[in-house]
């Protein structure tokens, strides 16, 4: 597939690249490097996504030539859909995406049943940054150092900074490569991880308020209301990696994070250690993800939300 993948990229010549809404580092670290690719290849590309850069992605090398205007999709021979795995995910311009001439997918979640033509998804990837160094590779184009820079972030933050389980030996070869390539890994991890707003602290101070554990503790929850983000001034991606505080709790093994998008509406992170399947919980609400990292929205006031959720991690577990 890959061979295919990269005849398609030569005998073009215009091509579009796009990710999910609520975008994270892996999605616009994979965009900038796919992009810088096609420039050392001599084509011409153009980046659309729906939502703004994340704060702490903004000083990744290209974010500056990012549209949020889907261009006519017509014009390009190939529309290259990247950490989806669904095309819904595109957000509100997604079905203009039909009428691309060729959908190509490079994506590593479990979730993926395959919507592209022509597809590249490992779920066993630590990352999709991870699958397009393989891509990268095959082509023979040279790494330069912004790409390396962007595809290094990719993979850094879809691993927990090397800690989640799909951290394998290759991914930590090509993390390497990478640095090789000029990947400064202080300079990036500082940008991404110790350069925080004012509001996110406030904001983080009040939801660490909210901290709830069930299931005899082995199930650390977290709430993010309107409220909460009023008070502190803070936006909603300010909130990335909240989810991720009750699991480091001694007996958590899965972390949960209730963040309200609307009256009756809730986002529903989820983590979780070791064996314990989160994508199934997720799934059984339309959502999904990978094993360990999995999302989905619910209908319903946050004791309603909270307690379907609770149910089905119980029956996950086999506690009930």
């Amino acid at each position: 597939m890959i061979r295919r993948i990269i005849e398609v990229i030569r005998s073009g010549a215009k091509f579009l690249i796009t990710s999910h809404v609520r975008l994270d580092g892996d999605a616009v670290g994979s965009e900038l490097a796919l992009h810088g690719m096609f420039r050392e290849m001599g084509k011409d590309a153009v980046i659309y996504n729906q939502d703004e850069v994340p704060w702490n992605y903004r000083f990744l090398p290209g974010c500056d030539e990012i549209v949020h205007k889907m261009p006519p999709v017509e014009d390009y021979d190939a529309v290259f859909v990247l950490d989806c795995s669904e095309l819904e995910r595109i957000g509100d311009e997604a079905e203009k995406l039909t009428a691309a001439k060729l959908l190509v997918n490079i994506d590593h979640h479990l979730s993926n049943e395959g919507f592209a033509e022509l597809r590249i998804v490992d779920h066993r990837a630590s990352s999709t940054g991870e699958l397009l160094c393989r891509l990268i590779g095959e082509t023979g184009v040279r790494t330069t150092k912004d790409m390396a820079t962007n595809l290094y972030a990719a993979i850094l933050t879809d691993t927990g900074g090397f800690r989640y389980a799909t951290t394998g030996k290759e991914t930590l070869l090509v993390a390497g490569a990478l640095v090789g390539s000029g990947a400064d890994p202080q300079w990036i991890s500082e940008n991404i991880y110790e350069d925080n707003p004012l509001e996110r602290i406030r904001l983080l101070a009040l939801v660490l308020g909210t901290l709830n554990l069930d299931l005899d503790g082995t199930v650390g929850s977290l709430v993010v209301n309107r409220e909460a983000l009023a008070c502190s001034g803070a936006l909603a991606g300010h909130t990335d990696g909240f989810v991720d505080y009750p699991r480091t709790i001694q007996g958590v093994v899965i972390s949960v994070l209730y963040m309200e998008v609307a009256e009756g509406l809730y986002k529903v992170s989820l983590r979780s250690k070791g064996r314990w399947n989160v994508e199934r919980v997720a799934r059984n609400f339309g959502g999904g993800g990978h094993m360990n990292a999995a999302a989905c929205r619910i209908n319903g006031d946050l004791a309603t939300v909270r307690k379907l959720v609770l149910d089905v991690i119980e029956v996950e577990m086999g506690r009930k």
